[in-house]
């Protein structure tokens, strides 16, 4: 049994596609060993010996068939977190303006490799496979590189937290 992470992408958010957490946490308890719930926006662990595909694939599964929408759903590994927060190039930047945008799969190269020669004034952003982490200098609200446009760009689809929930969640998978 291994610990995952898993971003589920737009619930909660102005009133659309509502899911509450202890709901979902009892929707999920009997396919995996442990779930855990960090605030209302779709941020759990759970241990499984499972691949990260198999979570993912039966968590969207689970979320269609009790809530009857579907919900973008990323996994990734403790492991996998830990590097993503240990690379931020922008460790040294003001914490309440870091934000780390988990790509579901790795974008087409030659789409890749437009996005990175795009620049936004009073935004850094520096892109791997799985993540492009953004230095949002006025604050994520104001920031023109936001997940939606990330996933337009990219034609992927993505998810977006900050560094507070990126770090309680390695915390709850530790």
């Amino acid at each position: 049994m291994k610990k995952y992470i898993v971003f589920l992408r737009g619930i909660n958010v102005s009133g659309q596609k509502m899911i509450k957490m202890a709901d979902l946490k009892l929707a999920l308890a009997p396919e995996f060993e442990t779930v855990i719930s960090y605030i209302q926006s779709g941020n759990l662990v759970v241990e499984s010996g499972l691949s990260p595909l198999e979570i993912q694939e039966k968590i969207g599964a689970i979320i269609q068939k009790k809530y009857a929408f579907e919900v973008p759903v990323i996994v990734i590994s403790s492991s996998d977190l830990k590097a993503i927060i240990d690379n931020n190039p922008f460790k040294n930047q003001e914490e309440k303006n870091l934000y780390f945008c988990l790509l579901k799969e790795k974008p087409d190269s030659d789409i890749e490799k437009r996005f990175k020669l795009l620049t936004f004034e009073n935004e850094e952003f520096y892109m791997t496979a799985k993540c492009i982490y953004l230095n949002c200098c006025k604050g994520y609200g104001r920031a023109k590189l936001n997940n939606n446009y990330v996933e337009q760009k990219l034609k992927v689809e993505a998810t977006t937290r900050n560094l507070k929930t990126m770090l309680k969640m390695l915390e709850l998978s530790a």
